[in-house]
């Protein structure tokens, strides 16, 4: 973990013989994001993850797109969970625990995280179509599996209201993004502690 400033950020660069990604993120931002993933829908969620979460982050992304869009989105996803758990450290003073129920017109998702250095992903999120646009609606999924396995947290996801398949995917992002901003969040309560009985975190 690097710090500038106070602020938690990490870089991470992820090549492969299918992909060639660069992450940055800082935690304690304002939710600026700079996406070029070559999927233009996809580039749409990650500055939602972004905006809403408070982290900046950056991401350029050439993949092999002439194949479909599956490795970069499971690379990107990757590569934002290591820079996310790089740039959280021991995660000590982290509040570590938020749920949300997020609204979009006719979509309704709930969100529940655990910051807890254990990767697991509860998803139950049934789409209406098989693409948004061009964009697999399966590959939200995936994306989300990637993120939580290499970030180190526990996280459900769950739609409860839903027709339009741009909107549950979405407020999957965007319900994400809440969560994420406030169990990274430093509570003064215990600022320098890890929230944990165990003393540790990673």
């Amino acid at each position: 973990m690097a710090t500038e400033g106070g602020a938690r950020r990490a870089d991470v660069a992820r090549g492969t013989s299918e992909t060639d990604i660069k992450v940055s993120v800082c935690i304690d931002g304002t939710g600026q994001g700079e996406i070029r993933t070559g999927i233009g829908f996809f580039d749409h969620m990650l500055h939602q993850l972004a905006r809403h979460s408070l982290a900046d982050i950056t991401v350029t992304a050439v993949g092999d797109l002439h194949i479909d869009d599956h490795h970069t989105v499971e690379d990107t996803g990757i590569a934002l969970g290591q820079a996310f758990a790089r740039a959280l450290g021991e995660r000590k003073g982290i509040v570590r625990y938020a749920s949300l129920d997020l609204a979009m017109d006719e979509a309704l998702t709930r969100a529940a995280i655990d910051v807890s250095g254990r990767p697991f992903l509860v998803w139950n999120v049934p789409f209406h179509t098989p693409k948004i646009g061009t964009f697999d609606t399966e590959l939200v999924r995936e994306f989300f599996q990637a993120f939580s396995q290499h970030a180190g947290i526990t996280l459900h996801v769950t739609s409860l209201a839903g027709i339009n398949s741009h909107h549950i995917a979405e407020t999957c992002f965007k319900a994400v993004a809440r969560v994420l901003r406030v169990a990274m969040e430093i509570d003064p309560r215990i600022a320098g502690q890890v929230p944990s009985t165990k003393g540790t975190l990673v």
